[in-house]
């Protein structure tokens, strides 16, 4: 290769690179990022739960045993015994992966309860900054919000930004089960916003679908990762995506050892490549990727999953001028839409942007609700 050759390709490769951290990868367009911290590691609360020993042995270790053990561990408790440790670590059972449905919003409605006391108190405290003070007040505002009749929550952190995940219909005894996992600027003050991009919302998809559906899949807005924030590096980058593909399998893992089926997992924008990154460990009947800037793999294959792969992409979607490289770190790889990456296509001309694809009425919207309920092959 001439030198001349050499030249062109470093340029090409420069060019793609400085293109490739446009990628916002999210719902809220071209403002400038902030480098996020992600969160990992066992429930809030978990050095309590490991030193409690009242049921005359130790419990298991949220972080070292897996959804199907913890599982297992649960069926052997009584009722009562269940229910009080829901009482003494709501952090820790209401974020258990593997532990029973109802006693995860039991716990969890215990804990935003503490939560909204202790933001309340917080709001009240002169000696802290009126910004400590007004964010206190939201969280509290936002507990209360979450603990209102009907709503079903199967997580809550606080910790950060916040994480959260809200079951429509009833887990229990759904025959079909989909999981909504968002893109970024989503976090535990804008899962469900309906203001604005409501679409582009886990809340807003996952409700969207369950009307659809009429009923005939349980749906799962999940907010269990630390999600980019506007334009910058963790957009451009896999590193949050490699911090909640664990989370997300665990949790996927978990609803399996509770008893649901095999779950639909709709990832949208950067939530997609965390779904990439997961695949190999997702026990999904399907993975729905949407709006997507790239998987980290390069064909259906390298996912190593056995779930049908589906891919949708509408023509006045942004996310389509994002080059589909990944170099020196950046970008997210190959386009899932293109007919060589071998997933199944998925219509979407009557979605209009990045965050159209669940709004009533589209073409996406109904191919995703026949995907969610097995009508389609």
């Amino acid at each position: 290769m001439g030198l001349g050759s050499w030249k062109r390709r470093g340029r090409r490769t420069l060019v793609a690179a400085a293109l490739t951290t446009t990628i916002v990868a999210g719902t809220a367009g071209w403002a400038s990022g902030h480098e996020q911290r992600p969160l990992t590691g066992p429930p809030p609360g978990t050095a309590s739960w490991r030193a409690d020993d009242t049921l005359g042995r130790a419990l298991p270790d949220p972080e070292a045993v897996g959804p199907s053990h913890m599982a297992a561990f649960f069926r052997g408790l009584s009722a009562t015994d269940q229910h009080e440790l829901a009482v003494r670590h709501p952090s820790v059972v209401g974020n258990l992966d593997g532990a029973p449905i109802p006693l995860r919003y039991e716990a969890n409605a215990l804990a935003l309860r503490a939560e909204k006391t202790r933001a309340r108190g917080e709001a009240r405290n002169a000696t802290l900054t009126p910004r400590a003070r007004a964010a206190a007040r939201d969280l509290a505002e936002r507990c209360a919000d979450l603990l209102a009749r009907g709503r079903r929550i199967l997580a809550f952190d606080p910790r950060g930004r916040g994480q959260v995940a809200e079951v429509y219909g009833d887990l229990r005894s759904a025959r079909h089960v989909s999981v909504v996992v968002p893109g970024s600027d989503i976090d535990l003050g804008s899962f469900d916003r309906t203001t604005k991009d409501v679409y582009g919302t886990p809340a807003g998809m996952a409700k969207s679908l369950y009307a659809a559906a009429r009923g005939r899949t349980a749906v799962v807005a999940w907010v269990g990762y630390t999600t980019p924030v506007g334009l910058g590096p963790d957009a451009a980058t896999g590193r949050l995506a490699e911090a909640g593909a664990p989370r997300l399998a665990r949790f996927a893992q978990g609803l399996r050892a509770a008893g649901t089926p095999k779950p639909t997992v709709f990832c949208h924008s950067y939530g997609s490549v965390v779904c990439g990154l997961a695949a190999s460990r997702l026990p999904a009947s399907d993975l729905v990727v949407f709006g997507s800037p790239g998987l980290r793999a390069n064909s259906v294959s390298d996912l190593h999953t056995r779930a049908r792969v589906w891919a949708a992409r509408d023509d006045s979607d942004w996310i389509a001028k994002v080059p589909h490289v990944e170099l020196l770190g950046l970008g997210h790889g190959a386009d899932p839409t293109d007919p060589s990456f071998g997933a199944r296509r998925v219509p979407a001309e009557r979605a209009q942007g990045h965050t159209g694809y669940f709004a009533p009425g589209t073409d996406s919207l109904r191919a995703f609700t026949d995907i969610a309920i097995g009508a389609s092959s």
